[in-house]
């Protein structure tokens, strides 16, 4: 019996840290919504942040502590100022000093650094002169500091620079592109990096630069698409991992290809084209972005709103959106995050569902995406 009530213990314990929690804000109070609309805590904080790793920062007597998905105190708000968790760490200000903790509010022993930077994805920068290196969440050096600059680390991968010259690293130090390029691409993909040498803008992909014809700048290839979209003498085409041009420059802009489809500009209208360049919903919209995962799009006229992959305007354009907080959620795209769209009215925030239904009938002075704990 007493196995029996461990197990469903944890079993509510994992129920409980598994489920994804919204920050909103209402009479000018803080509080946080299940994917229900139900309010899981009620408003009353006048400072919150989303949850990051089960634990949400908020504010009490102009002091910061962390709350757990339940609403009851886990650090007590004993902090100045407070960030997010990250990797098991938060970075937290008391009396002047910045220092991580944990989720029990230990503190972690660190290399002197001359400034304090969060962790992301195992690791946290560590400042000493002028060069920055890497520790881990032992707080023990992961790589001395080497690096005049290191960029945020993006699924375990950084772009790190020495003088005029880029390269990238992994969150172990290891080098995974040589400091030998202009330029370079902040996204490590399988089907490549885009980078500049010299004159030459090409994709880095199996330890090989693959110059782009004529190209004059290139962006991050997305997803698990194959292609990315490149510019040549003020068009815009798509390319792929050896730097050919699969589908030439004709348009005048261009965003990435997901669910097999990409946006491109005509003069001022936008439309989607596929992978073969043919043209699949006419060129219509003053602005467009990328398909989420559920196969929906963010088009605009005067506002936005979002169609399906045939073009079907599911919800209308009368709306404004963001991204928000979306870096918590896993991604940067504008539009849906999961199940939800993050969109804003003259009425204010509030969450649509696949079906162009308002989340809870109701509208939030503001509202953060969906996070899970």
């Amino acid at each position: 019996m007493k196995r029996l009530l461990t197990l469903l213990t944890l079993f509510s314990f994992v129920i409980s840290f598994a489920q994804e929690l919204a920050l909103v804000r209402e009479n000018d109070l803080f509080g946080y919504i299940n994917k229900s609309g139900e309010y899981v805590i009620q408003p009353q904080y006048e400072g919150a942040k989303s949850f990051s790793e089960g634990l949400a920062a908020v504010e009490k007597d102009k002091l910061w502590g962390y709350i757990n998905t339940s609403g009851d105190w886990t650090i007590e708000p004993i902090y100045d100022k407070v960030k997010y968790f990250n990797s098991g760490y938060a970075l937290v200000l008391k009396e002047d000093r910045w220092r991580y903790i944990d989720s029990s509010g230990k503190e972690l022993e660190v290399p002197s650094t001359e400034k304090f930077y969060d962790f992301e994805d195992g690791v946290a920068f560590i400042r000493q002169g002028d060069k920055i290196g890497l520790i881990g969440t032992d707080g023990k050096i992961v790589l001395e500091p080497t690096y005049d600059e290191i960029q945020s680390f993006r699924d375990g991968y950084a772009k790190v620079q020495n003088g005029e010259l880029w390269g990238m690293i992994d969150n172990k130090g290891k080098v995974v592109i040589p400091v030998e390029y202009e330029e370079i691409g902040n996204t490590w993909n399988e089907a490549g990096v885009y980078g500049k040498k010299g004159a030459d803008f090409g994709i880095i992909h199996n330890g090989s630069f693959n110059v782009i014809p004529g190209a004059d700048k290139v962006w991050n290839f997305h997803g698990s698409s194959g292609l990315t979209y490149a510019r040549k003498d003020k068009m815009t085409g798509f390319v792929n991992s050896k730097g050919e041009w699969v589908i030439q420059p004709i348009y005048k802009k261009a965003r990435a290809f997901s669910n097999g489809l990409a946006p491109v500009a005509e003069n001022k209208e936008w439309g989607y084209i596929n992978t073969a360049g043919k043209t699949v919903i006419d060129f219509q919209y003053k602005d467009a972005e990328i398909y989420s995962e559920n196969g929906l799009a963010p088009v605009k006229d005067k506002d936005w709103g979002f169609i399906d992959t045939k073009g079907n305007l599911i919800i209308p354009m009368e709306y404004d959106i963001t991204a928000g907080f979306a870096f918590l959620a896993g991604n940067n795209d504008k539009g849906f995050l999961g199940d939800f769209a993050r969109i804003k009215s003259k009425e204010g925030w509030g969450f649509f569902n696949t079906k162009g239904e308002l989340l809870g009938n109701k509208w939030y002075q503001n509202a953060e995406p969906f996070v899970k704990n």
